[in-house]
């Protein structure tokens, strides 16, 4: 068996709040006063929201979110991780702290440095949730369409909330340049990745794996071309799934849908992007060659360049060997 991390793969659902560094979380925890977040397991999506609400809350300076960035482009790499793109809630930040643009600006500052310090290149897509207004939307959009590092926005959060009321600004993104990527069919059902996919126009779904209950959403995907951002081991954290083995991803890729392999929360699960494939490959039975066609695939539904898609792919081939 080939080494996982020694694979070249493209990274495209990891929450940036989510990749602190255990020693991080507790120093932030300290300085702030509130007790250090534990990791499960949890009794449904809002216990786990609150859990990350705390977490977040304990990031205030430019400093904070800097940090976080760099060290995020240091640990994709020692996975293995050639590019990546990473999802982070900017407006929410910049409203609590009273500044719209900071929390940003120091992320992206934080991105070049590290990039340039760990051979990894990384974007941002903002996300927002489902249960604000549609005026932060708004907010988001402007946020992203004012640094050319944001490549796509998206909804998340808690699918009890329908999308439908932020329909017209992704619209708008979307005429603007921005790419949609929205989650779905993860606490929610098939009609949750329809909704993503026929209303929010979303390219990519993150999680999206209760697509598999309803045949109609899968001919959708695959007529579509849309890419699936699994996670296992979130999915397993938050009892959606009752273990790796249970996780319907080989039902997906049977089902002949683009499927890739991301962490979501690893300060969660405790997993690293090379572990998930791990995951896949002691859970699935997967060989090197079904491994070598996912990180091929996270490359393919990536917004990144061509020419790193290219360079990741001719990697894979070089790890085959």
């Amino acid at each position: 068996m080939r080494d996982l991390v020694a694979l070249p793969k493209a990274h495209l659902h990891v929450h940036l709040e989510s990749t602190a560094r255990p020693g991080r979380v507790a120093a932030l925890a300290a300085r702030e006063g509130v007790p250090v977040p534990g990791r499960g397991p949890f009794r449904g999506f809002r216990e786990f929201a609150d859990r990350n609400s705390l977490l977040r809350g304990c990031l205030r300076t430019p400093r904070d979110f800097h940090d976080l960035a760099v060290e995020f482009c240091a640990d994709e790499a020692a996975q293995g991780t050639r590019y990546a793109e990473v999802t982070f809630t900017a407006a929410s930040h910049g409203e609590r702290l009273g500044d719209l643009g900071m929390p940003l600006d120091a992320v992206i500052t934080g991105l070049r440095e590290g990039q340039r310090a760990h051979g990894v290149v990384v974007r941002v897509l903002l996300d927002h949730s489902r249960r604000q207004s549609v005026a932060r939307l708004e907010r988001t959009v402007e946020l992203a369409l004012a640094h050319d590092e944001v490549v796509g926005v998206g909804v998340a959060g808690d699918e009890a909330f329908p999308l439908a009321p932020f329909a017209g600004v992704l619209r708008e993104a979307r005429a603007a340049g921005l790419r949609l990527v929205h989650h779905a069919g993860e606490s929610a059902g098939p009609e949750s990745v329809r909704e993503a996919v026929e209303l929010g126009g979303a390219e990519r779904v993150g999680h999206g794996f209760r697509a598999v209950e309803d045949p109609s959403v899968v001919a959708l995907l695959r007529e579509r071309g849309v890419a699936l951002e699994v996670c296992v081991s979130s999915n397993v954290a938050l009892g959606l799934v009752s273990s790796a083995a249970a996780h319907p991803l080989p039902r997906l890729l049977e089902a002949g849908l683009v499927v890739t392999v991301n962490t979501d929360v690893p300060d969660v699960t405790g997993r690293a992007l090379a572990e998930e494939y791990a995951v896949a490959r002691a859970a699935f039975g997967l060989d090197d060659g079904d491994l070598a066609a996912l990180a091929v695939a996270s490359a393919r539904a990536s917004f990144a360049p061509d020419g790193v898609k290219a360079e990741v792919t001719r990697g894979v081939d070089r790890w085959l060997g």
